[in-house]
């Protein structure tokens, strides 16, 4: 595995998602981005419209996990497969799908955190 950290990007479904009305979407992404060890975190509107596949072609960088929190990970396989093929990576191994759907802002952090330390990623200091 790279000894880079993984990004994490976070699907919203538009903003309008009723899956995210616990959460405080901002406070999610920013608590993700400094206390937990990524290389970024970002929201996205909505990853499986055509901004967002050229957002993943942008993003996706070979050697770099990309963890996406969003919908179901059965989904997220299906709707990013194409996007980590054109990069040269594979979905399966290389992304890592969260469903964070209808928990709070901690719960969300937590299930990010237990997912990085499944990974052997560990914050620095």
């Amino acid at each position: 595995m790279s000894s880079e950290l993984p990004g994490l990007i976070m699907c919203v479904c538009t903003g309008k998602c009723p899956g995210f009305s616990k959460m405080d979407i901002w406070d999610f992404i920013n608590r993700v981005r400094v206390e937990l060890p990524v290389e970024y975190g970002f929201i996205h509107p909505q990853l499986c419209e055509e901004d967002g596949d050229r957002f993943l072609a942008d993003m996706l960088k070979a050697g770099r996990k990309l963890v996406i929190a969003g919908c179901a990970p059965n989904m997220q396989t299906k709707l990013f497969r194409d996007a980590f093929e054109t990069a040269g990576m594979d979905v399966k191994t290389d992304m890592v799908p969260l469903d964070i759907r209808e928990m709070t802002t901690d719960e969300a952090v937590d299930k990010v955190s237990k997912a990085l330390a499944e990974m052997g990623v560990e914050k620095d200091g």
